[in-house]
C-alpha cells in the first residue's frame, strides 16, 4: 500500500464509509469535450501502478482503465461537449461534468475528493485537493478513467475529421493542429471561444 492509498484511507471514519475520487480530462484542448470521472474503491482494493494519468503511458493507462472498472465499487463518467463549453466556459463545464459523474455513483459516497481548488454544489460533502491526482489513489484512478475515455472519443472523432490529427494531438493546440485549423478552417467540433485568438489573427491577415 503506497502513500496515495494511505491518503484516501486517512479520510475514512464512522461518518465516511465510502470515499469517491473525482477528476477531469480535457480542460485545455481547443476541440472536443471535457470528460470527468468519479470512482469509489473498497478500503482494501489497491494497485501499485495507479498514479496521475499524465505520468503514465497510453498503454499503461489502457490496462489500468480495465483494472479500475473491474475492481472498483462503482464509477461514473460525465461528458460536456464543445458547444456547452463555449456557452458556460470551461471551468463551469468541468464542474458540471464532475457533478454528473458523481450523480451516477451507486452506492453514494459520504465524501468526494476533487482534484483542483474548485468544487461543485452537491448534497454530498466535497473536499478539493490541489494536485490531487498525484496524492489520492481514487482521484488518480478517476484521472485515468477520464483521460482514457476522452482519448477514445477524440480518436473516433478523428475518423470524421482526419485533417486535424485528433488521434495524435487529442484536440490540444499543437502547432500542427493550429496550422490545420488555419488551412482547413474550424470544424463544428472545435471550441470557438478557445479559437478566438486564432480567428482574430486570421482576420488581421485577411485585412492585409
Amino acid at each position: 500500500m503506497n502513500s496515495l492509498k494511505k491518503f484516501d484511507i486517512s479520510f475514512l471514519s464512522r461518518r465516511v464509509k465510502l470515499l469517491a475520487g473525482v477528476d477531469e480530462a480535457g480542460r485545455g484542448p481547443i476541440a472536443g469535450p471535457v470528460v470527468a470521472a468519479a470512482v469509489i474503491f473498497d478500503k482494501k482494493t489497491f494497485h501499485a501502478k495507479i498514479n496521475d494519468s499524465k505520468k503514465l503511458t497510453e498503454k499503461t493507462r489502457e490496462g489500468l482503465f480495465h483494472w479500475i472498472i473491474e475492481n472498483c465499487t462503482t464509477y461514473g463518467v460525465g461528458i460536456i461537449d464543445h458547444k456547452e463549453i463555449d456557452k458556460i466556459n470551461i471551468l463551469q463545464a468541468s464542474l458540471k461534468a464532475m457533478k454528473i459523474a458523481v450523480e451516477q455513483l451507486k452506492p453514494k459516497p459520504q465524501l468526494c475528493l476533487i482534484d483542483g481548488n474548485k468544487s461543485f454544489s452537491s448534497e454530498i460533502k466535497t473536499k478539493t485537493v490541489v494536485k490531487g491526482d498525484a496524492k489520492s489513489f481514487s482521484i488518480a484512478a478517476a484521472s485515468i478513467i477520464a483521460k482514457v475515455t476522452r482519448d477514445r472519443i477524440m480518436k473516433d472523432l478523428s475518423k470524421i475529421h482526419p485533417q486535424y490529427s485528433w488521434d495524435h494531438n487529442k484536440g490540444y493546440a499543437t502547432s500542427a493542429h493550429i496550422k490545420a485549423v488555419k488551412l482547413h478552417g474550424i470544424s463544428e467540433l472545435h471550441r470557438k471561444t478557445f479559437l478566438s485568438r486564432i480567428l482574430n489573427e486570421e482576420k488581421q491577415e485577411f485585412l492585409f
